[in-house]
């Protein structure tokens, strides 16, 4: 553990940095990969609508105990009732069967009870059966979208205002845009179903991801400022910096959410079964990973490329280097501060005049910013003018 915190310590400090930004086109061709694998699974497989979505008939038969295998015998149950549609068979809990096919008559319905029951070897009022209509789900998907859409708007518009500038989000919102398709994905590869559930998970993942993204924007933000008015990293370093100084932070975070998530997902698996819980669970655990992993990688890279197209930040690039090179031969100069009222997107390439003034006790050479006019000297003063004579 105090390997861990050290090593944290060293990324806040800079002693020790991994480098994020440097190496985007990785992480960019890494997303890029997983990204068309869900959209094949999206599009080519497809999703798998829950029954609250396409709409049918739906029975459970509680106190199941004797039955191994319950999937062959509820198919063979409705096998005539359902004429030849799909009869999804699953366990709930431990010992209730849920069966649910196409929309059948009230006459269906009735036979389709007494069947379960004599197959699963209950009685036959202890068999429920509901109806879910189509139209139901629409309205829910219908609800969704909108949302989505609302949501998308206020957020981009209140980061905008809170940052000062649009590129930041926009590389936040093609960050969660990256983490919903991912997590949709996962879906329709590996067959889950997608119910209201799902739908409120998916949702939720969105506030995660931009929380943990605006939490590390925040500390760019603080470094880049400080990068211009100094002029000593660029502002591709000083967007690697605030990531790994907030590195730490987010894997503790996510572990911390993570962790009950992961609980929950295995008790609905191994005890509970298909529900509400274990459709919930899984759509966090898949976005919550997804978002931790695009905020780190995807955000913030996207972000410097936007960021060092702009001339101003190509001119703190020039300081930066000069600054970075004077450093490495032994000399260390201060660059001027920027100018008053300049900002993270106003940078002005102000020539620099510098007088040094020895070496310290450690070997670093001292210096400090002066006037240009000033003369050179024990006490460092300008040379004032002579006086005219009348």
């Amino acid at each position: 553990m105090s390997r861990f915190a050290t090593f944290g310590n060293d990324l806040y400090t800079g002693r020790r940095s991994i480098d994020f930004v440097g190496r985007q086109k990785v992480w960019y061709a890494i997303s890029a990969s997983i990204i068309v694998l869900a959209l094949v699974g999206i599009f080519g497989r497809g999703l798998n609508f829950g029954l609250e979505f396409r709409g049918g008939s739906e029975f459970r038969v509680p106190g199941v105990t004797n039955v191994q295998d319950f999937e062959q015998t509820g198919r063979q149950a409705l096998n005539a009732e359902a004429n030849g549609a799909d009869v999804v068979v699953t366990k709930l809990g431990s010992n209730t069967i849920r069966v649910q096919t196409e929309k059948l008559s009230p006459t269906q319905t009735e036979a389709g009870k007494a069947k379960l029951a004599k197959a699963f070897g209950v009685p036959a009022d202890s068999v429920a059966s509901s109806f879910v209509g189509a139209s139901w789900g629409s309205s829910v998907s219908d609800k969704a979208r909108n949302a989505l859409v609302v949501f998308l708007v206020l957020v981009s518009l209140v980061l905008a205002a809170y940052f000062r500038t649009w590129k930041m989000s926009a590389a936040a919102l093609v960050a969660l845009l990256h983490d919903l398709v991912i997590t949709v994905g996962i879906y329709a590869l590996a067959g889950f179903e997608i119910t209201p559930a799902s739908v409120i998970g998916f949702l939720t993942i969105l506030g995660y991801s931009l929380y943990d993204t605006v939490v590390v924007f925040d500390k760019v933000r603080e470094n880049t400022s400080e990068a211009v008015a100094n002029g000593r990293m660029s502002y591709s370093q000083a967007a690697n910096l605030a990531v790994n100084q907030t590195l730490v932070r987010s894997i503790n975070t996510s572990v911390v959410a993570l962790l009950p998530v992961a609980a929950i997902l295995i008790v609905g698996f191994t005890v509970l079964g298909p529900g509400t819980l274990l459709d919930l669970s899984l759509a966090l655990f898949v976005g919550i990973a997804a978002g931790t992993y695009s905020s780190i990688f995807i955000a913030t890279p996207l972000l410097a490329d936007l960021r060092e197209r702009e001339p101003a930040m190509q001119q703190l690039r020039k300081r930066a280097e000069r600054y970075q090179s004077a450093r490495g031969r032994g000399v260390e100069e201060a660059p001027l501060p920027a100018p008053a009222g300049s900002t993270d997107g106003e940078v002005q390439d102000t020539p620099q005049h510098t007088v040094h003034s020895g070496r310290a006790a450690g070997g670093a050479g001292l210096s400090r910013p002066v006037h240009p006019y000033a003369q050179t000297g024990p006490r460092n003063q300008p040379k004032r003018p002579p006086k005219s004579k009348r």
